[in-house]
């Protein structure tokens, strides 16, 4: 915008800011300086959150604002860093607004971390997608799936924070529900549950379990064949991308 001279300039009626005032908002109705007021507020916010942070939560840290002009500045936000080719996108993951970094530069992010890429035992990767096909699910019931004991299995996804327990089931011996969590929405970059596909459109056969596991493990880590379900409604399936986490230590062998 050129500057000008304002000591020569006539003093603005009221009629006419009134009149100047709607040539000021963009197509959107929002004022070009508010919105990018509110896009550099939001920045600093995904910045130092780190976590997944919650719409409810930005709206209640900004009282000064409307839930639709900040639900338009976040979408403003992706927009240009996607358009830039930024080093960070603003994306939903987990119920939540987050700055991640995008996929073709991952292996330089690896390098200055100096960190292998830790992933997901087969036998892991296994029983976290039997959890998110049928949470809430028992324990005795994930072993009726898979055939095995995953005591030990179930311990460490608990301790990585990919599975927590929801409950117990109402039934005799009252049993300890187990399903995902945020941090596992987060892992596999899902918006939320919604966005997995259904059982039904990996094909109704014994081995969409298996092909489920696959299409979420890590490249080079190749789940073992999966139990087929029983004749239940299809749940919802393990289907994201390839993650990089895996537990800090293998799970004790399992009992064939």
């Amino acid at each position: 915008m050129e500057g000008r001279d304002e000591s020569q300039s006539p003093e603005p009626s009221a009629t006419a800011e009134a009149e100047a005032a709607p040539a000021a908002q963009n197509a959107a109705g929002a004022v070009p300086g508010v919105s990018r007021r509110l896009r550099s507020i939001l920045e600093s916010l995904l910045f130092a959150a780190g976590d997944p942070l919650p719409l409810a939560r930005i709206v209640q840290l900004l009282p000064g604002y409307e839930r639709r002009d900040v639900v338009r500045a976040l979408g403003d936000l992706a927009e240009e860093y996607a358009r830039d080719e930024r080093g960070f996108r603003v994306q939903q993951v987990a119920g939540g607004y987050q700055l991640r970094t995008p996929r073709a530069n991952a292996e330089f992010v690896k390098a200055l971390l100096a960190q292998r890429p830790v992933r997901l035992t087969r036998a892991a990767l296994e029983t976290l997608a039997v959890v998110a096909y049928r949470q809430p699910v028992t324990r005795p019931e994930i072993e009726a799936i898979r055939g095995v004991d995953v005591d030990a299995v179930l311990s460490t996804l608990l301790e990585r924070r990919l599975v927590r327990v929801l409950g117990r089931k109402d039934v005799v011996g009252r049993p300890l529900l187990f399903g995902t969590t945020p941090e596992f929405l987060e892992a596999f970059g899902l918006k939320d549950l919604s966005a997995l596909p259904k059982l039904a459109e990996l094909g109704a056969s014994a081995d969409a379990l298996e092909r489920a596991a696959r299409a979420a493990a890590p490249p080079g880590a190749e789940p073992a064949a999966v139990e087929p379900l029983a004749a239940e409604p299809p749940a919802e399936p393990l289907a994201a991308e390839p993650s990089a986490i895996d537990p800090p230590q293998a799970p004790a062998a399992e009992k064939e």
